[in-house]
């Protein structure tokens, strides 16, 4: 799929902006804090609903004004489709799909594809655990808005479960409505483990694949789904597997005030040459892994939806050397790119379209035909 157009309102530094945008390379220049992630962080909103740079929607609504607006226009394999967002300031987001309104910003999903490769996403691989457990999440979400649905109803379970084993350490007879909670937390978490391991033995298969191309068959990739629960093959299994570490790590959590065994504390390991890259890995093979990962994702998204998803390159072409600059352009042929940069020099050898290399400065955008 490409998206075809973007218009913004009162969002982030822009008063008003309305582009339309080629299928293949478009690319915003300019110096920092002008607004070139802006407009990437605005499709990747019209996909997910929420943004990759903040928690906050007061944070997206231009600062002197109490609402913004956003609307997308993109081509699908076999249809057209239109995404529109309202921010109001104290309000829930209001979210059209194709004119009809949403009842909940889970139902966006699975719409509009979207992947984003950022200079933050090259620390993927050496960041905490909690940055490659939303790598998944947010993947696995995007495909499957039901994930959502168990990711959110776990999260809650698990801070009631927390709430509840630290007044039980004060008052044992609370001890009883323990099960409840036991029990929803099970189910859940292992429905989320199960996806999570289905989705990375397939992003294994593609990024060993891509990985070894990039280093011209030099290093072997190998990404493992890193459970604190022995999972097995069978869903019922699993649960039973669960529900024994929970109990035997009771008295563990109790003293801890914290559920220390379950999905929320789930890793992915990465492997080079039987090494783990997180902690003996060059930056360069960590970069290179993150690269791996995230092309990867983009041939998965296809393979699950039909569809390429969008790729947004923010201001991460300088980051990477020549050799894997030209390897990403060349592997992504089919797919739409947006591009931030502060300079051109690297991106020369794109042969990108005049016509589409936005220039952006306070918030202005324009080019060579505007």
């Amino acid at each position: 799929m490409y998206l075809k157009s973007l218009k913004l309102i009162n969002f982030r530094n822009y008063n008003q902006l309305a582009l339309e945008f080629h299928p293949k390379i478009n690319v915003f220049v300019g110096e920092n804090a002008q607004g070139k992630t802006n407009i990437l962080e605005a499709i990747y909103l019209t996909s997910t609903a929420k943004s990759f740079r903040t928690s906050k929607d007061r944070e997206l609504i231009k600062f002197d004004k109490d609402r913004a607006y956003i609307k997308v226009e993109g081509k699908k394999r076999y249809t057209d489709t239109t995404v529109e967002l309202k921010l109001e300031e104290g309000k829930k987001k209001q979210i059209k799909l194709n004119g009809m309104t949403l009842s909940k910003n889970s139902e966006l999903l699975n719409n509009v594809y979207v992947v984003v490769f950022s200079p933050e996403d090259l620390k993927l691989i050496k960041e905490g655990p909690s940055e490659r457990r939303k790598f998944i999440d947010n993947e696995i979400a995007q495909m499957k808005p039901s994930y959502f649905h168990h990711l959110n109803r776990y999260n809650k379970v698990l801070m009631q479960r927390n709430n509840l084993i630290k007044k039980i350490y004060h008052n044992k007879k609370l001890m009883d409505t323990l099960d409840i909670w036991n029990e929803k937390l099970i189910e859940l978490g292992t429905k989320l483990m199960m996806e999570r391991e289905r989705f990375v033995t397939r992003i294994n298969l593609l990024s060993r694949l891509i990985h070894r191309k990039i280093t011209e068959n030099k290093e072997n990739l190998e990404v493992r789904y890193m459970s604190s629960i022995e999972l097995k093959n069978d869903f019922k299994d699993t649960l039973e597997s669960f529900r024994k570490t929970l109990q035997e790590a009771l008295d563990v959590d109790l003293q801890r005030g914290t559920t220390t065994f379950g999905p929320h504390r789930d890793d992915l390991g990465v492997f080079v040459n039987g090494i783990d890259i997180r902690s003996f890995g060059s930056q360069g093979q960590q970069r290179t892994c993150a690269l791996s990962l995230k092309l990867a994702e983009i041939e998965l998204i296809k393979g699950e939806t039909a569809e390429y998803p969008i790729l947004l390159l923010d201001d991460v072409m300088s980051e990477l050397d020549i050799k894997r600059q030209t390897f990403l352009i060349k592997a992504l042929k089919d797919v739409q790119i947006f591009i931030t940069t502060t300079e051109m020099n690297h991106l020369n050898e794109l042969n990108v379209n005049k016509e589409y290399i936005f220039h952006v400065k306070n918030a202005v955008v324009y080019n060579e035909s505007m």
